[in-house]
């Protein structure tokens, strides 16, 4: 199974899976083992991440942008999420009902090479693409639903991206960061604990 033609019923699978794992964590701190068929399921190789949701307001989001074997990043991404996100405090189990899980599975990271930085944004949809900036020791990441849930345009999406990184808004017009874009097929629970849908942006 390739992360490029995952079937809704794979989407199923990964996101239940991530609630299944995280849910067990937080309700008694044991690290589920995969059972031999979501092993088997779970066999490829991609980058994946977790995110939590309350109603529409971020609860955790953390994850692998390089490709990695899903069956061991799945359950470390889907713990790290509810546990280890330094934006947030840890998911308490009184939350587990209230929050929507949503796991991206992403497309390996190609570098944005242009002659000038500012034609950078003409390399970019906005809709499609998520970002990763690296300068020196600095990279952030944002995936590809979060410019579409700010309404950002293709600047906007290079300033934020390198504000994630802890680097000023304007870095993607230096020589030295480079840019890489990525596309990502992502896959959401529609109510808490409840049918896994495959979102369009």
């Amino acid at each position: 199974m390739k992360s490029y033609n995952l079937s809704d019923e794979d989407g199923t699978v990964l996101v239940q899976t991530a609630r299944k794992i995280a849910t067990e964590f937080v309700k008694n701190g044991r690290i589920l083992e995969l059972d031999s068929d979501a092993r088997s399921k779970l066999s490829f190789e991609s980058g994946i991440f977790v995110t939590l949701d309350i109603k529409d307001d971020l609860r955790g989001c953390i994850g692998f942008p390089l490709p990695r074997k899903i069956a061991e990043a799945l359950p470390e991404a889907a713990i790290a999420a509810a546990t280890q996100d330094p934006r947030f405090s840890p998911v308490k189990p009184s939350e587990l009902e209230k929050i929507t899980f949503e796991v991206t599975v992403l497309t390996p990271p190609v570098e944005i090479i242009v002659d000038d930085p500012l034609q950078m944004p003409s390399k970019i949809i906005v809709g499609r693409d998520g970002l990763m900036v690296m300068q020196g020791n600095h990279s952030g990441l944002l995936l590809p639903q979060v410019p579409v849930e700010y309404g950002w345009n293709e600047e906007e999406f290079l300033s934020h991206t390198c504000q994630k990184a802890g680097l000023p808004q304007e870095c993607w017009k230096e020589k030295q960061t480079r840019v890489f874009s990525f596309e990502g097929i992502i896959f959401k629970e529609d109510l808490p604990n409840g049918k896994v849908i495959r979102k369009k942006l």
